[in-house]
């Protein structure tokens, strides 16, 4: 059986799955029932880094890297052809939108705005990074002036190999986000676009044009301009590498985008609602988004700015000590945001040093798991640590390490946050006559990416510092709890988690037990979709559905065999650890 159809049915085979799409690291189901979906063996496959639930429904499968390709091989699978063929990418954002993944819908929204826009142009963003290292190091070779202006047409034309993806990448996140919110995104690509052309750039020529008016800041020594565009003044921005201003205009374009919909039939829209879609969103945005995305950009930059500036100690703290945090949660977007803005108006970037920090610390936990790992001979465990640390030390990329492993094990935050704290205060002592460590460059933390940053000495020895002392307290306190230290031994029959269940929760489980038939006929007990718990049991007819309902269960529902769903409301981990517990006893 390949890999693709291991992974397949591990998740409830091609008849459970709605949908199925790919991010950076991950495969993305969308399920008919995520309590089907079998995650010991998923994460047992060769190649898979881990396996994350999803609120509802959905369930992510971490395989790193070369996540293209395991898509392509599940697609290409005989038995997912009619699922391919009814559901599209678009059909699965559509549904997810559609569902409240936190307290807040409309924050959970924004930010899977931020992402998506993002996401797909992560490969080629790497790709920018590492042809930027890859010139960086002829810098501190000497065989070439990284940054002068004089660099001979070899050296420029390297240059183009980079500059052109953070250059049109203004008209890339329009494409994505219009995508996103369901509007023909080769509209959005276009509205960004005309923004960028030769026409637009030439309108600051005082030469050609009497009427623009340039004005030179004193303080920045920068100059913005001021066209007369039928009497009207219209600010003149370079466009090339913002993020802000897609962003916003695309939210905006969608608006108008649907009202036009609904305006013109639907045997015109394909003419005019893309006509009259550029017709008002070109000039809103040269007159009024463009100027409010910069200054929107600029404002927070400036702001990060001063804080690096004035604060450099706590700043140099802050950044890895909040990454931990931002990452799982998908909000660390805004923030790789401005180092973008920073880059484009600065022609720096002062936060991609201390986050350095968090990332190295992230990989040397990995290292430190990857280490156990082979001393105690775990194969499975071995190779998602492998694969994870191979992903963050020459990519830059956490999800694998998160998602795979960190995230399953409640020991690891803690020990990497010391070392996120070790590598920030490293930077803030030796940093802050630098002001911070800086970087002219977007480029994803990584070995081969260390040479971008400056003052380079200090960034090695701060990402050297967090590395080492996430790894060594893995390695001294271990990342398992003595449960699953015993659990992967063999010598308990299943793993409970270090976690405090309350004194009702126990006397709730030990009722649930007794009337799923006792801890004899209980094989197997996990949470599922936030509220439910998955038992499996060796005998259905042992299983008193009116004593459980009795017990306070606000439903019970058989969806195998030998397999049940107790609806417990979202106390369902606390009851599932209740009752694993009462089975690791009984078993004893």
């Amino acid at each position: 059986m390949t890999t693709a159809s291991e992974i397949v049915r591990g998740v409830g085979g091609p008849e459970n799955i709605v949908a199925l799409t790919y991010c950076a690291t991950r495969l993305r189901f969308e399920l008919h029932d995520a309590g089907l979906v079998n995650t010991e063996q998923i994460e047992s496959i060769q190649g898979v880094m881990g396996a994350v639930p999803q609120a509802g429904d959905r369930y992510q499968v971490i395989v790193g890297g070369a996540v293209g390709t395991f898509y392509n091989e599940i697609m290409a699978l005989p038995e997912m052809q009619k699922m391919g063929a009814g559901s599209s990418d678009a059909d699965v954002k559509a549904a997810a939108r559609s569902k409240t993944r936190g307290k807040v819908a409309w924050l959970d929204n924004f930010f899977e705005y931020l992402s998506d826009s993002f996401r797909p142009i992560l490969g080629i963003l790497l790709g920018a990074s590492l042809i930027i290292a890859f010139a960086a190091v002829m810098d501190a070779l000497g065989i070439v002036d990284f940054r002068a202006p004089d660099k001979s047409a070899s050296w420029v034309f390297v240059d183009t190999m980079w500059r052109a993806v953070f250059y049109f990448l203004p008209i890339m996140i329009a494409y994505n986000a219009a995508k996103k919110l369901d509007v023909d995104p080769w509209v959005g690509a276009a509205v960004m676009g005309a923004m960028m052309t030769p026409e637009f750039i030439s309108l600051s020529d005082t030469t050609r044009f009497p009427d623009t008016v340039c004005v030179t800041n004193a303080t920045l020594g920068t100059q913005s301009c001021t066209a007369d565009i039928f009497g009207i003044p219209m600010q003149l921005n370079e466009y090339g590498g913002q993020v802000f201003v897609p962003l916003i205009m695309v939210a905006v374009l969608a608006l108008v985008y649907r009202l036009l919909k609904k305006i013109f039939p639907a045997n015109v829209q394909m003419v005019f609602v893309p006509f009259f879609s550029m017709a008002i969103m070109v000039p809103v945005t040269a007159f009024l988004i463009g100027p409010l995305g910069i200054w929107l950009g600029n404002g927070l930059g400036a702001g990060m700015s001063w804080m690096n500036t004035n604060a450099p100690f706590v700043f140099a703290l802050l950044i890895p000590m909040l990454y931990p945090f931002l990452v799982p949660l998908g909000l660390h977007w805004p923030l790789n945001a401005l180092m973008l803005v920073n880059i484009q108006t600065l022609g720096y970037d002062f936060i991609q040093g201390p986050m350095g920090a968090w990332n190295f610390a992230c990989f040397g936990a990995t290292a430190g798991v990857l280490f156990l790992s082979i001393r105690d001979k775990d194969v499975t465990m071995r190779q998602t640590a492998t694969g994870a640390l191979a992903a963050g030390l020459l990519g830059g990329i956490s999800e694998p390490s998160l998602y795979g492993i960190h995230l399953r094990f409640k020991r690891i935050y803690p020990r990497m946050l010391v070392g996120c704290f070790a590598g920030g205060l490293t930077i803030a002592i030796l940093g802050t006559p630098f002001q911070g460590v800086k970087t002219q460059a977007f480029a994803f933390t990584s070995l081969l990416t260390i040479p971008v940053f400056d003052p380079m000495w200090v960034y090695a020895i701060a990402i050297a510092v967090a590395f080492t002392v996430s790894m060594v307290l893995i390695v001294i306190t271990d990342y398992r709890t003595p449960e699953q230290r015993a659990e992967a031994r063999g010598e308990l029959p299943a793993q409970v988690p270090d976690l405090t269940v309350g004194a009702a929760e126990q006397d709730k489980a030990k009722q649930w037990l007794d009337a799923l038939g006792g801890t004899t006929n209980v094989v197997k007990v996990e949470p599922v979709a936030e509220t439910r718990v998955r038992v499996e049991v060796a005998d259905s007819s042992s299983v008193d559905t009116a004593a459980l309902q009795e017990a306070g269960l606000a439903g019970v529902v058989q969806v195998g065999p030998t397999t049940w769903h107790l609806v417990a409301g979202f106390d369902s981990t606390d009851y599932a650890l209740a009752m694993s517990r009462d089975l690791v006893t009984a078993s004893a």
